[in-house]
């Protein structure tokens, strides 16, 4: 079968709208909405897509379906009146048959779809038809979507296994094979790693029907020393990545995902957490392309409630066709290594939990024997259940779907604040025999252990369980240079996955060093907007975080530069989801006189520190971190890091911006297609490009050629809105998202006394 985008011409509560669109991003936020801080005070909402269109020539005699990457949430399609399908979860793609539903001349394509009943998500979930829609033809012969599967028999010689439900002739390379269930040796093939790489394209065909397959030869491997792509070692530098797009909301992009892969690989990762849902294609295709390794999770909850109205009340009826549904898309993404069965669930306290995670586990082994299983738990708040001390329920106030009254107990809100209150010592929280006890059943099912905030398990778990692989699944950022010293240090320890790789929306103010009177505690309140956690913000751009984990990692060739934010006269409250607010600039305007902390990060012994040419001292690093401080005014810092012998291994500066600042407004890439999602960075800056991070002003953006989509920075309390067409900036900085039109795009940004304008180039295509 043959796709084409159906993503224009709908229409959504009475207004015309392009597909991905996230409807709860232009809803508006008041702190009376029950969402809560949760999903930063924005309403929920019902909504109703129609779309008219008219039926393809030759529609009567073959076969079409209609593909739905992802709706938010229980979807319910008709086709011209007439119930057609649909699906539950609001993470996971699902595909309507069109044949017998559509008649000559126009037809009409409605989906209703909505979270009004609030809270239902711990984490901002946008709303709507948020990923794209396909139209797949062909005819009765034709293969399905998703229909052909490609896997890795071996890789020396190189063999590939395809199968299919029906015969198919398939070409790679110049090699074919033809059958339900076949293999193919593919000669002087280039395996596919994140080092490597390197992809493939099957041409398949069915009778006059024939799809183009893209696919990854390489080989997943794993036993109690470690884990193996393509029988090399792999330790997995990960991070955990939220699905919203920062400033666009849910609303999912081929270009958004590709440029945060990008960065993300740029910046040293290796390693993805899909937290806590599948993925997007679009974030897939990305991984694959540029060599990201993927861990792709279902769930958050099983059927025991984290807030009153999410989807645990419809997780028993629809867990396994949501299994089978994210293997099916994955299947053929090599980026893929690892499936999680769920993040941080209570159920395995209990023998029923323990059973549905083996069946689980089982239900995947089936599905696709070619990668292992694993789960993000918490082991605390296992060992806490199985002693009837629940963390999970609907309200905080005694139901679950079990109807199991000892697991009730605090709710998810809850039990973060006590998370922030014990900090990081929650780290040997489950350390004794009695928590091991209570999550080796479930930890038993698992081909590789997943541990939340339990790294005091790493040393002991090589006794007490020899044959078993862990990897942290989620950890403090700021613990990430010693976990690191212990996955080099322990064969069966394969990787650490911080909280989080990029900032996101919802749960705000979660990792939040705040300065407002409203900073302090968990659950913060309205106006908070972002999480404010990561090694690199909605925008993209670093933080401390970053580096220690660069350092950590071994990966500085030069010891990197930060400094905790001067523009402000109180001290922080600090959230234990953060090490450091610490950010890459020496540029302060106002802020002369002022006691200056500098974090320098470097994976060599010692560090030495110069403002302006005059010597700061040299510093041990402790856990490739020392801290320097001084009277800040603007000149330049330097940075000299130095081997154990003395010998001067990199070096480094900040400078301050000049007196003259303008605006800037530099796209990511010169020329576009039309219908393409392009980038711009704006930041107040000097005529050299340094961004001066105490000058911030409210910044206008019209376009002309396109259309903006979003435009924001990246300030985790605000009550601006990404679809104003106006922001302030943030330490210097915000970021336009535009669409490419039929012409060239001209993006001018203005504070009302200054402008300036950049221009992206038209490189032709259509949208």
């Amino acid at each position: 079968m043959q796709k084409k985008l159906f993503n224009t011409g709908w229409i959504c509560n009475g207004k015309p709208v392009t597909l991905p669109h996230d409807a709860m991003i232009h809803e508006n936020r008041n702190a009376q909405n029950p969402s809560g801080s949760a999903q930063a005070f924005f309403p929920g909402g019902e909504y109703v897509y129609e779309k008219t269109f008219t039926a393809p020539e030759g529609f009567e005699n073959g076969h079409l379906v209609l593909e739905f990457e992802g709706v938010y949430k229980n979807a319910r399609v008709s086709v011209n009146g007439k119930p057609a399908g649909g699906a539950a979860y609001g993470y996971i793609p699902f595909f309507i048959n069109l044949d017998g539903l559509l008649r000559p001349g126009e037809n009409v394509i409605r989906v209703e779809c909505g979270n009004r009943d609030q809270p239902d998500s711990r984490w901002y979930s946008g709303a709507g038809i948020y990923r794209p829609v396909w139209l797949w033809q062909g005819s009765a012969e034709s293969i399905e979507p998703e229909g052909v599967k490609i896997s890795t028999v071996t890789i020396a010689p190189a063999v590939i296994r395809i199968q299919s439900p029906k015969p198919v002739r398939a070409e790679v390379e110049g090699v074919s094979g033809q059958g339900t269930d076949f293999t193919l040796t593919i000669p002087n093939a280039k395996l596919w790693s994140a080092e490597t790489p390197n992809l493939y394209t099957a041409h398949v065909l069915s009778g006059a029907d024939s799809q183009d397959i893209p696919f990854g030869i390489r080989q997943i491997t794993w036993d109690n020393r470690g884990l193996y792509v393509n029988g090399v070692s792999t330790l997995l530098r990960g991070g955990c990545v939220h699905h919203d797009s920062g400033i666009l909301g849910a609303a999912t992009y081929d270009e958004a995902e590709y440029r945060r892969v990008k960065m993300l690989k740029d910046a040293g990762f290796n390693a993805i957490r899909s937290s806590h849902n599948p993925c997007s294609r679009a974030m897939l295709d990305a991984c694959d392309r540029l060599g990201m390794y993927v861990m792709d999770e279902a769930w958050d909850m099983w059927y025991n409630h984290k807030n009153k109205y999410d989807y645990a009340s419809q997780w028993r009826e629809n867990y396994k066709s949501d299994l089978r549904a994210m293997v099916n898309r994955d299947y053929n993404h090599p980026s893929v290594i690892l499936y999680s069965i769920g993040n941080e669930v209570s159920e395995p306290a209990r023998d029923e939990g323990v059973k549905a995670a083996w069946e689980m586990v089982s239900l995947l082994h089936k599905a696709d024997p070619t990668r292992p299983v694993t789960g993000g738990f918490n082991l605390m708040i296992i060992a806490s259940a199985k002693k009837g001390k629940g963390v999970y329920d609907e309200n905080g106030g005694g139901r679950d779907e079990s109807g199991d009254k000892a697991m009730a107990g605090m709710n998810s809100t809850l039990f973060n604040m006590v998370t922030n209150m014990v900090g990081t010592g929650m780290n040997k929280s489950a350390n004794s025999k009695k928590a091991d006890e209570a999550v080796s059943p479930v930890m038993d099912a698992l081909d590789i252990c997943g541990y939340n905030y339990a790294s005091g398990r790493y040393p002991l778990d090589g006794k007490l369980h020899p044959d078993r692989l862990i990897f942290g699944s989620e950890t403090f950022p700021q613990d990430i240079a010693k976990n690191w010293e212990m996955v080099k240090k322990y064969p069966y320890l394969i990787g650490d996955f911080m909280w989080t790789a990029w900032d996101y929306l919802g749960e705000a103010g979660l990792g939040a060093w705040g300065y407002t009177p409203d900073s302090k505690g968990f659950n913060k309140p309205y106006p908070w907007l972002l999480a404010d956690t990561g090694a690199m913000d909605i925008l993209g751009d670093p933080n401390g975080e970053l580096f220690l984990a660069q350092a950590a990692w071994g990966l500085l060739d030069a010891p990197a530069i930060t400094v905790q934010p001067l523009s402000h006269d109180t001290k922080p409250a600090k959230m234990v989801w953060r090490g450091t607010n610490a950010i890459p600039s020496w540029s302060w305007r106002g802020c002369e006189g002022k006691k200056a902390v500098i974090e320098v990060y470097s994976n060599q012994p010692v560090v030495e520190l110069f403002q302006d040419g005059k010597s700061l001292g040299r510093k041990k690093t402790k856990l490739c971190k020392t801290i320097f401080k001084t009277i800040y005014h603007p000149g330049k810092l330097e940075a000299v890091s130095f081997e154990a012998s003395g010998r001067e291994m990199g070096r480094s500066t900040l400078s301050s911006a000049d007196a003259t600042l303008r605006l800037t407004a530099m796209p990511e890439i010169p020329e576009a297609e039309n219908g393409e999602i392009v980038y711009i960075p704006v930041s107040v800056a000097d005529a050299d490009g340094i961004v001066e991070s105490n000058a911030d002003r409210t910044v206008s953006v019209t376009v002309e050629g396109g259309e903006l989509l979003a435009f924001g920075s990246a300030n985790p309390r605000t009550e601006e809105r990404f679809d104003a067409g106006s922001y302030t900036t943030y330490y210097g900085r915000a970021l336009a998202a535009v669409r490419m039109g039929a012409q060239d795009l001209t993006v001018t940004v203005s504070d009302g006394q200054n402008s300036t304008a950049a221009v992206i180039k038209h490189r032709g295509g259509a949208a």
